[in-house]
């Protein structure tokens, strides 16, 4: 993945968390801790001093800590993006969807190890079975919206491809 999605990326990340895009500086200092420059080579490209530069990558990390949930240093940043870039993006109750360059597959936890209930845990009520059946509906909607088609569908969720036909007929 070069430069320009790696920012794009990270960007969509703090917008998300944040609210705010990353402004040109810090778009900068990304690029420059992934091109391992020192920060006086960054501050030459954008008219600042090394100091300033220095202090803006110190909150820019710190930010980036927040938006990722672990720490992120400039000896780490390249490895904390490639795994976020790589890791499952949760879209819903149950649904997941690896986020790289393009979808990947898609998880509907059918697979997924699950802890093996006891008798604490109270069975799963009709209501929240329907939930779930509200939200694969909804996830067919949005992957249709994507460009989907039911076969992809299907096999990405695993699951029938009448039953994914079946959302088209129950709309």
């Amino acid at each position: 993945m070069d430069s320009p999605q790696i920012l794009q990326f990270v960007d969509r990340a703090v917008w998300a968390k944040t609210g705010k895009h990353l402004n040109n500086l810090q778009r900068g200092i990304i690029s420059g801790i992934l091109k391992r420059q020192r920060y006086a080579d960054v501050a030459e490209t954008y008219g600042y001093s090394s100091q300033h530069v220095k202090k803006a990558s110190h909150e820019l990390l710190q930010m980036l800590s927040e938006v990722f949930g672990e720490q992120v240093k400039k000896s780490n940043l390249e490895s904390v993006i490639e795994r976020h870039i790589h890791q499952n993006i949760n879209l819903g109750n149950n649904t997941t969807i690896k986020n790289s360059s393009n979808i990947s597959y898609i998880n509907n936890c059918s697979n997924l190890s699950t802890p093996t209930p006891d008798e604490t845990q109270p069975e799963i009520p009709d209501l929240q079975e329907e939930s779930k059946n509200q939200t694969k509906i909804e996830t067919i909607d949005k992957l249709r919206h994507f460009g989907l088609s039911d076969e992809q569908i299907a096999e990405a969720l695993d699951i029938p491809l009448e039953q994914v036909k079946q959302v088209d007929l129950e709309e």
